[in-house]
């Protein structure tokens, strides 16, 4: 320890240390820097008396006010619980047509219905309702396995399809392979192609081997030029839009073995207002049939955008 000094450049005492000549002063700290750390300290006693914030185990001090961040995040969650009720309540008890009638209303079940459709749906239909070929059935196009109207959409996603529910759509293919030859059921394949207007069979089909065999077996739930119906859950085999493949391979093998999907019944899951506002969704996706009238305010995805510009 060395002798306490002032040091005469800077006019400060010494700390009476040394090292190799080198001197320590005894400098003040600065009064801004110590009165920032009186306000430190202040600001956190006051912050232990008001707020929560010494632990205590599994919990801590409640402090003064009460407050915490969770507390005031469940009171906003509550209060937009107690708005989507109102508006959930209002929607459960209008008619489907009534709802895509309104243009607030359209665009709020559009709104909820795409959200809905995010967490129940999407694993199957995919993110923008596209489908998966061999898998599910595209919603975005006009091809209706059970109708595209909204009371169709609505009875679907309420009761499912071939589920074990009451009224679940039921439908049954045959496997053919299990009553025709192979080269039969080629037959009927190379006529289901045919059935597309594009296709260069198409004018002389009725002279293909398979007509007879699909007007038999096939037309009677398919229709007469393959149109299919909805009522029997007969898909369209007069257009380009296939659910399990439209080569012939994967027609041989629908026909001889058909694959037959299965849809949960939703009503079993959602509330009546989130079934309606997934088919308001579903229907806008662009294939659904028959709007209420040509002036519907039935939501759409241009009409939402435009409607929150």
């Amino acid at each position: 320890m060395g002798k306490i000094e002032r040091d005469p450049i800077t006019g400060q005492y010494t700390t009476g240390h040394q090292w190799d000549g080198i001197r320590e002063l005894r400098t003040p700290v600065p009064m801004w820097w110590m009165l920032v750390w009186t306000a430190s300290i202040a600001f956190s006693l006051v912050y232990v008396v008001l707020l929560p914030s010494v632990p205590l185990g599994d919990r801590t001090t409640s402090g003064t006010t009460g407050y915490t961040a969770r507390l005031a995040l469940e009171g906003q969650l509550a209060e937009v619980r107690a708005e989507r009720e109102a508006e959930g309540a209002q929607l459960a008890e209008l008619e489907l047509t009534e709802i895509a009638a309104d243009p607030e209303l359209s665009v709020l079940a559009f709104n909820g219905g795409r959200s809905a459709f995010g967490v129940n749906c999407i694993q199957c239909h995919g993110a923008g309702g596209g489908g998966q070929i061999g898998q599910f059935p595209s919603l975005i196009d006009d091809d209706w396995l059970w109708g595209g109207t909204l009371d169709d959409i609505w009875f679907s996603i309420t009761h499912g399809i071939r589920n074990e529910t009451l009224d679940a759509r039921f439908s049954l293919m045959p496997a053919y392979g299990e009553f025709y030859e192979e080269a039969e059921i080629a037959d009927v394949a190379d006529y289901v192609l045919a059935l597309n207007p594009a296709s260069s069979n198409h004018g002389t089909r009725e002279e293909l081997p398979g007509a007879e065999m699909f007007a038999l077996e096939c037309s009677a739930c398919h229709g007469v030029d393959g149109g299919g119906d909805a009522i029997f859950g007969a898909p369209n085999l007069s257009d380009a839009v296939w659910l399990y493949g439209g080569e012939r391979e994967q027609l041989i093998a629908q026909i001889s073995h058909p694959q037959m999907g299965v849809m949960p019944a939703f009503g079993e899951r959602l509330d009546e207002a989130t079934i309606k506002m997934l088919t308001i969704y579903v229907h806008a996706l662009g294939g659904g049939q028959s709007p209420v009238n040509e002036t519907s305010a039935l939501a759409t995805p241009a009409s939402v955008e435009s409607a929150t510009e």
